[in-house]
């Protein structure tokens, strides 16, 4: 029988980034993860309220998540790393393949907060939350390598 996996929206092609764009997988890893796993996906920031297009977000220094006018959308970004969660304890789900950079997706680094481009080390608020529950989280560049780990 098949795990289930968590794999953000976005990466499966569907239109739910910030400019309603997606960053698809490649085929061929797209056809690994179906051969090996049950995939649901999830955008946490449609997930929690927001919608499609929006105004893009940062996580600045002290972990608020602001928009480059000052527009706080922190329980956005919390409401749907929550429901993320819940999906994740609700399927038995132990590992998720996230966007890189994202301020909910984004694993081991994400924007610095000031909208200049500059990436720093941190997690998303989703990743976060997730790997505080023991939910193992990579991102898309680690999948192939990820992939060739996995028995069969």
């Amino acid at each position: 029988m098949k795990k289930t996996i968590l794999v953000s929206s976005c990466l499966l092609g569907y239109g739910v980034r910030f400019d309603k764009t997606s960053k698809p997988l490649l085929k061929e890893q797209l056809s690994a993860l179906e051969d090996k796993f049950n995939i649901i996906g999830v955008c946490p920031e449609v997930l929690g309220g927001l919608p499609c297009p929006r105004r893009p977000a940062e996580i600045s220094k002290n972990r608020e998540i602001r928009t480059q006018s000052g527009q706080v959308l922190s329980t956005f970004f919390l409401k749907g790393a929550h429901g993320a969660l819940n999906i994740c304890k609700n399927y038995g789900i132990q590992l998720a393949v996230l966007k890189s950079k994202s301020p909910s997706c984004g694993f081991g680094k994400i924007y610095d907060g000031t909208f200049s481009g500059c990436l720093i080390n941190g997690n998303g608020i989703t990743s976060d939350l997730l790997l505080q529950n023991g939910v193992k989280v990579i991102n898309e560049s680690e999948l192939d390598d990820w992939l060739k780990t996995v028995k069969e």
